[in-house]
């Protein structure tokens, strides 16, 4: 964010009463409210999200009443509610955010700033195309600044990578994933050249080329590692675990999932725990293991209710639990976590996921010998899959 020419009005001394006798209270100075800003945007950076809140908590009555420490303390502050999932303040947050940097104290980079951050939200809670808009106007509104941000426009286009990959648009997923990594790469930050290797391993999964994914994954994996991000390191040893899984290593994928569930709970993040548990219930699925894979599946399911910023994991738990019931017997249960996964796919309004739904429903109706509704819902499928339409 480009720095504003601001003086800052030094408060008065204030003082208390404390037994009877005056104790003089040091306002604080700009320098100080910069270092405790630093700190909070160091604390959301490494997903100490609830730090962070609790440090720009103690400072948002000192930087109200100056405009730039105003939007940095609501950039950061939405950012962290936002990794908690409280979309609706993170919203309110980004609105006064919008109202401040139209002031004539900030330019294009700032604005842009905020664009992203609206789009962050915005895909958050499932809106692909709301959000594929507000990063594309960033990027837009960023290149027309004086001094654009090469880190800006680095997270504009991972976050943009993310919307194409809902949409199944793997080409432009992956040259949003490597435009961000050549950006992040100039710049010489490890945190964005992790994020950015990180969709790019995501991208080349879903392409089938497993191994470039894993490499892509692993270098991500050092360099947060390196980096002492221990969130990030729980979310991409989940990504390492199911890559190993899908060229054939059970064992090192169960590895990778276990040490993925244990830092993540380490580190508290319940979310990053849900996804590696949730893995480890495909793994078990997909291993002949019903039984153990629906304990996992229903447990990430319950640890992700709520959180609508994470519905493709909460859609694929739930798929899990509903396909480990079908093997094991319980048609009556399957049905029910597959209307359950279909909801939360519908939300998040992936093709891709909720075909898924519809082939598992098919399998369903093909065990009880029901053809018909079987061959229907696989058809129903394959349509919506389909690339060409004419």
């Amino acid at each position: 964010m480009a720095a504003a020419a601001h003086v800052f009005e030094v408060l008065p001394p204030v003082t208390a009463e404390r037994h009877g006798r005056a104790t003089l209270v040091v306002a604080p100075t700009r320098v100080d409210l910069d270092r405790a800003l630093d700190e909070a945007e160091r604390l959301a950076a490494d997903n100490h999200h609830d730090a962070a809140v609790r440090e720009l908590e103690e400072v948002w009555d000192e930087t109200r009443t100056d405009l730039p420490l105003k939007l940095r303390h609501r950039l950061a502050l939405s950012w962290a509610e936002m990794f908690r999932g409280n979309l609706d303040l993170a919203s309110d947050l980004l609105e006064q955010a919008h109202t401040i940097v139209q002031s004539p104290h900030f330019d294009a980079t700032d604005r842009a700033e905020v664009l992203c951050r609206r789009g962050c939200v915005a895909l958050k809670r499932a809106e692909v195309a709301d959000a594929d808009s507000l990063f594309t106007r960033a990027l837009e509104t960023n290149d027309r600044s004086a001094h654009p941000s090469p880190l800006l426009a680095a997270r504009a286009h991972e976050w943009r990578s993310r919307c194409h990959q809902l949409r199944r648009d793997w080409e432009a997923a992956r040259r949003d994933a490597e435009r961000s990594l050549e950006l992040a790469v100039a710049a010489g930050d490890e945190r964005s050249e992790a994020r950015a290797l990180f969709q790019a391993s995501l991208v080349a999964e879903r392409q089938r080329q497993w191994l470039l994914a894993r490499y892509y994954a692993e270098q991500a994996l050092s360099l947060c590692m390196r980096q002492g991000n221990n969130v990030a390191t729980a979310r991409i040893l989940n990504n390492i675990g199911g890559i190993c899984f899908l060229l054939g290593d059970v064992e090192e994928a169960v590895r990778k999932l276990e040490d993925a569930a244990t830092i993540a709970d380490e580190a508290g993040s319940t979310v990053d725990l849900a996804q590696a548990v949730s893995s480890l219930a495909q793994v078990y699925l997909r291993t002949g293991h019903p039984h153990e894979a629906r304990v996992r599946a229903e447990r990430a399911a319950s640890l992700l209710a709520g959180r609508v910023d994470f519905l493709d994991e909460l859609g694929n738990a739930q798929l899990v639990a509903a396909k480990a019931l079908a093997a094991e017997g319980d048609g009556a249960g399957a049905v029910s976590w597959l209307d359950r996964a279909e909801q939360s796919f519908t939300t998040l309004g992936s093709t891709s996921h909720i075909a898924a739904v519809w082939i598992a429903r098919g399998d369903l109706a093909r065990d009880t010998c029901d053809l018909a509704t079987a061959a229907g819902l696989y058809r129903t499928a394959a349509d919506a899959l389909q690339d060409f339409h004419f």
